[in-house]
């Protein structure tokens, strides 16, 4: 999973709040993340859907807390699979689309490189890591910490109601960073609230080794 993080101002993200949320911050500073990865041998209700098991996924997400526990709202997400799109739009209210796009992983015994791209407002978008090895784990109060480990989704209903899931996952190591190259027209894909992104290098790039994970719709 790869997550590049930007600071933004926290009056871009207010707007975006699920109810009863607030902006959860680092260091006195609200983060947006752009983040990559793979789904791999997925179930939808412990069903694996013939042609949606493994894909990959690009979202754009920032950090927020309730009740004090931490998570994540997604403001876009997308995946290849438009059967996927759909059902998350319809039965949880996430913003998923369906675009095409590509991820490769390549690995030798001292590095790893991913790459994901995506056709997506009106052009090729493309995000490329290359990282060391061995992958290590931060301690928790790290900044890898902050970003990378999160319990809640949470969203809005169509009714304006709050929205949680439970994510459920071991801690992830991550890889030390070698390099990033990132050509993503923010506007384009996101609006134009986002252009505050555009020429801008991520404060924070992390790239986690990930594990099986779980995720829960919570209704009380």
């Amino acid at each position: 999973m790869a997550i590049l993080s930007y600071s933004v101002p926290p009056q871009v993200l207010q707007p975006l709040l699920p109810p009863e949320c607030e902006l959860d911050l680092l260091d006195g500073q609200s983060y947006v993340s752009l983040v990559a990865f793979d789904f791999l041998q997925t179930r939808v209700w412990r069903v694996p859907w013939p042609g949606a098991r493994n894909f990959p996924e690009v979202n754009l997400r920032f950090y927020v807390r309730h009740n004090g526990q931490r998570g994540v709202c997604f403001i876009r997400e997308f995946v290849p699979c438009r059967i996927v799109a759909l059902v998350a739009r319809l039965f949880y209210n996430e913003p998923y689309s369906g675009v095409s796009m590509i991820s490769e992983v390549e690995q030798s015994a001292d590095s790893i490189s991913i790459r994901h791209e995506a056709d997506v407002g009106g052009r090729r978008q493309s995000l490329r890591i290359t990282a060391g090895k061995p992958a290590i784990r931060p301690d928790e109060g790290t900044t890898e910490h902050f970003f990378k480990e999160h319990n809640w989704g949470y969203g809005t209903s169509r009714g304006g109601e709050l929205v949680r899931y439970r994510v459920e996952h071991e801690a992830w190591d991550v890889y030390p960073i070698l390099s990033c190259e990132l050509d993503w027209d923010w506007p384009a894909v996101y609006g134009e609230r986002w252009s505050i992104l555009r020429d801008r290098r991520p404060d924070h790039v992390l790239l986690a080794a990930g594990s099986p994970v779980r995720v829960l719709r919570q209704e009380d």
